[in-house]
Parts: structure tokens; C-alpha cells; sequence
């Protein structure tokens, strides 16, 4: 028999009908807001106190609309729990889906909707699992945090870490995992290099600075360095045990008969935990200035956005041992990166924990599964128990 929870399914209908798309292009992104005020109010009726904190635009797209960040508290304390996950989903193709993206759709067992899994889901199973609590009193407080713009810059998430809020003992992020709880995942980054040359007739190399011969070098330098971290680094807790660097695009010149006055590269990094971002880049700028001196072109090197460090928790901690006991999964590791690092910089025990499959993200006709409902809110129920009673 299908599950009935009209409480649960009113309250993600409601939040897929308000859009959150968060896009590096501007005519794609929108505001979050509808979708806090939204939050802010449910657990207002709760008994939580909310409070919104704006997340910094970090690109054009971000400045033409407000992004905010939700906190929402009850109970005090200097432990308790931190209920956490982002509002925001990523673009999408209407005409690919079946279903209508923007309202919640149930049926053969499914959950349809845009952010059905990732992840608007979540803040309403932790309203349905605060049912099992209405008039306790919690000795810790229970913490939910929504985050703005984590499909792009992850900036509500860092906007927080900065402020050193919110702090508690231990932090549940609820992206989908299929109910296995994570404890560690790589971290991201990714970079572009510029090389600015000077154009000239082909006939005669020596009339410019080919930028397009600079980057064949710098691509080479990039493969070598990509060999000595995979030598040096190897973590058997991932399915791929080593980092990688993959060369996603290059743009360069404009005419055969021109030498190539620009080019231009992009390319993404994932590390393993005990690689340190910052470290990273000072190698790839030790690798390219050279290059760029030889050739006479004028490099430039950025990220394309700052980077996420890599994740891990022990696997002994306490939180992680309860919720393999409240899942019945062991603990276990992922690709994809998560908000998990920037709360475990502020000092919580924190894991990724979620009823969706990573499989059904980003993807056309995106649903929950139902059977993983009443899983998750006991699941749920059991956390906010052992952290807050």
C-alpha cells in the first residue's frame, strides 16, 4: 500500500511550486527568497526561532537577484544537532520532462518534481519527523540550516562558515545518498588559464607569441602534474582512489593563416583529503610561469570559482557509528561534492545523509522514491533523539 503523508506531500509540493534555480547564467538564476520565506514560516508554526542572513552575489548572475540563508533554532545549548541542506536546484529542459517540473506529481511509487531528491524533500520530512516532538522540550538545541546557491558557488554555505555560524555537535546534510550515511568525499576545483600572445601573418612565427604553441606546452606541463599527484596520493575509501584532472575545454585563435593571439583553457581537479587547494594552485603557477616566460605570452590563472577541500570524518566518530546503527548501512564514500567540509570547518561531527539517489540529480523527470520515506523519518526521529533529548 502507498504511504500517505498529505502533511509531507502539501509541504513539498509547496516548495517545488516556488522555482530556486541557482545558475552561473544570469538569464537561467533566480531568487531563493520565496522559497526561505517559505521555511521561515513553517518552522516559525513549530516553535523554532528563524532568522535570514543574505549570501553575498559572488557573480553577475547572483547580483541580479537576493539570495538568502535560513537558521532555524529550538531548544539551547552548546551541543544538539544541525539539520542541514540548500534550497536551490539547478537548471533544467521542460520539454524533456513528463511531468510538470513545478508542481509535485505521485505516481508508480514515485515522487516527481524538481528537487524532489535534490533536495527540497528534506525540509519536509524533518517538519513531518518534528510531529513525533511537538511540545517536547529539547534539552540540545535542533538546528535546520538552508543554504543558498550550492549548485554554483556553494556561497550561503561559506557566507555562513565565515560568520562561524550555525555551531552545534554534530551536522546531518541531507543531499541524496541513497540512506547510506557519508563520511567522506573529494574536494573540487576548478581553474582557467589565459594566455594572451600577439597575433601576426603565419607566414613568419617571428611576426607574434603564438598563444596557442604556449598552451600545447602548459596543457603538457599540466598531464605531468596530473601523473605525479595520482603517484603521490591514492585513497583506497573512493571507487576512482586517486585524484584527477580532466582538461574540459580550450578556445584559441581565430583564422588558420593568423598566428594565435589568445588562448583560453578550463579545467577541474578532484582531491583527496590531505590535498590543500592553495597548495595545488602554487603548483600549477609554478608549472605554467614558465611556460608563458619562454613563449612571451601574458598568462593569467584564476579559479572559476574558490574551490571546495575535501571531506572526511572518521569513521569511529559518533555520529557516524549512529547513524550506520539507525540506517543499518555502513558508512560509505562519494564522487560528487557536498556543503560537508564547510560545515565541519565550524567544528561539528558531520555526515551526508539523504533518502534520494545522486543517480535521479540533475536529471529529467527527477523523483523521491516512496519506500524511502518512512525509513528516513525514523531515521530522522532517531538523530534528533540521541542529539536533542
Amino acid at each position: 500500500m502507498t504511504p500517505s503523508f498529505p502533511d509531507l506531500f502539501a509541504h513539498i509540493d509547496a516548495l517545488i511550486r516556488r522555482p530556486s534555480i541557482s545558475s552561473a547564467n544570469a538569464a537561467l538564476d533566480i531568487s531563493n527568497v520565496p522559497v526561505i520565506d517559505y521555511l521561515a514560516q513553517c518552522f516559525t508554526d513549530l516553535g523554532f526561532e528563524c532568522e535570514r542572513i543574505s549570501s553575498p552575489a559572488t557573480s553577475e548572475a547572483t547580483r541580479n537577484h537576493a539570495k538568502f540563508n535560513l537558521i532555524a533554532t529550538r531548544g539551547s545549548g552548546p551541543g544538539g544537532l544541525v539539520l542541514s541542506g540548500h534550497t536551490d536546484t539547478v537548471p533544467l529542459d521542460e520539454a524533456l520532462w513528463n511531468v510538470d517540473p513545478f508542481r509535485l506529481t505521485e505516481k508508480e511509487g514515485r515522487l516527481y518534481g524538481l528537487g524532489s531528491t535534490d533536495m527540497k524533500s528534506f525540509f519536509a520530512l524533518v517538519m513531518e519527523a518534528l510531529k513525533d516532538f511537538d511540545g517536547v522540550a529539547f534539552k540540545q538545541p535542533l538546528i535546520v540550516l538552508a543554504t543558498a546557491d550550492e549548485e554554483t558557488s556553494m556561497q550561503g554555505a561559506r557566507t555562513l562558515a565565515e560568520l562561524g555560524r550555525p555551531r552545534a555537535r554534530a551536522a546531518v546534510i541531507g543531499e541524496p545518498t541513497g540512506m547510506r550515511p557519508i563520511n567522506a568525499h573529494k574536494g573540487i576545483m576548478m581553474e582557467a588559464i589565459d594566455l594572451q600572445g600577439s597575433s601576426g601573418h603565419s607566414s613568419d612565427p617571428d611576426l607574434g607569441h603564438n598563444a596557442l604553441d604556449a598552451m600545447h606546452e602548459v596543457i603538457g606541463e599540466l598531464i605531468r602534474l596530473r601523473q605525479e599527484l595520482q603517484a603521490r596520493y591514492h585513497n583506497p575509501l573512493f571507487t576512482i582512489p586517486r585524484p584527477t584532472l580532466n582538461l574540459g575545454c580550450i578556445h584559441g585563435g581565430d583564422n588558420p593563416n593568423r598566428i594565435c593571439g589568445h588562448c583560453h583553457l578550463e579545467f577541474d581537479m578532484r582531491l583527496l583529503p590531505g590535498m590543500e587547494i592553495e597548495e595545488i594552485r602554487a603548483q600549477i603557477r609554478s608549472r605554467v610561469l614558465p611556460v608563458a616566460e619562454r613563449h612571451g605570452v601574458t598568462p593569467t590563472i584564476a579559479p572559476l570559482f574558490a574551490g571546495l577541500p575535501a571531506f572526511l570524518t572518521d569513521a569511529n566518530s559518533e555520529l557516524v557509528r549512529t547513524a550506520e546503527r539507525l540506517t543499518g548501512h555502513p558508512a560509505a564514500t562519494v564522487a560528487f561534492g557536498t556543503e560537508a567540509p564547510l560545515l565541519q570547518q565550524l567544528g561539528m561531527d558531520t555526515i551526508v545523509l539523504g533518502p534520494g539517489d545522486i543517480d535521479q540529480a540533475h536529471q529529467p523527470d527527477e523523483y523521491l522514491a516512496l519506500d524511502r520515506i518512512a525509513p528516513y523519518l525514523d531515521t530522522l526521529k532517531g538523530l534528533i533523539r540521541h542529539y536533542c533529548l
